[in-house]
């Protein structure tokens, strides 16, 4: 027999992550002993590994590049002993939160360990959220290189934030403006109703 945080370590993931597996019911034959303790027998299988490799650039220009990205990942996959079950390719920029082949990755719940090789390559910001998202659901994030990566893409991605911002506050002023021109709307309105009410019970008086 052995504990949940014995299998935790085992699989390489952190205790909760380890948790959320059993109360799935993701690790055939666990169970919780009178001491509230939970146990697993040796000889049960576990969970399927489910190993995903992922790789993006910023562009289409950059494909050779994406697909030399893709080999190295599947070289140091081989030499870990992982059995890749997808290699996904994307074009997008790290700042686009609108990846289908990211999101869809992210949805899938039988993923044991996602593969990539920068931090930059899966979110150029909040990696850390990625990563407690997807051990909660039992997945592993394995990052093959902790350095920085390219500059020229690097370069592209600090253009496209500054053009975010900068549409982003113009965008913010033409809001100003239509919320202060309705409230002024509205206060129109409310000195029409106050008038018209005064109105009426002063021909009342009358």
């Amino acid at each position: 027999m052995k504990t949940l945080n014995e299998y935790a370590k085992e699989h390489g993931i952190k205790y909760r992550a380890a948790w959320n597996r059993y109360k799935a019911g993701k690790i055939p034959d666990a169970f919780q002993d009178g001491f509230g303790k939970i146990l697993i027998p040796e000889n049960s299988p576990g969970r399927p590994e489910y190993t995903v490799c992922y790789a993006r650039v910023s562009s289409s220009e950059n494909r050779k590049n994406l697909e030399s990205q893709a080999e190295r990942l599947a070289a140091y996959c081989a030499a870990k002993g992982y059995k890749i079950r997808e290699i996904i390719k994307e074009c997008a920029s790290g700042l686009n939160d609108r990846r289908p082949k990211l999101e869809k990755l992210l949805k899938n719940t039988e993923v044991t360990k996602i593969v990539t090789e920068h931090k930059d390559r899966l979110t150029r910001f909040g990696f850390n959220y990625i990563k407690l998202f997807k051990e909660s659901q039992g997945c592993q994030i394995e990052i093959i290189n902790e350095s920085a990566n390219d500059r020229d893409e690097l370069m592209q991605d600090f253009v496209r934030l500054v053009t975010c911002f900068t549409a982003g506050l113009y965008g913010l002023r033409r809001s100003r403006r239509k919320t202060e021109k309705l409230i002024r709307e509205l206060e129109n309105e409310n000195n029409e109703v106050i008038e018209n009410n005064d109105s009426v019970r002063n021909t009342e008086k009358a």
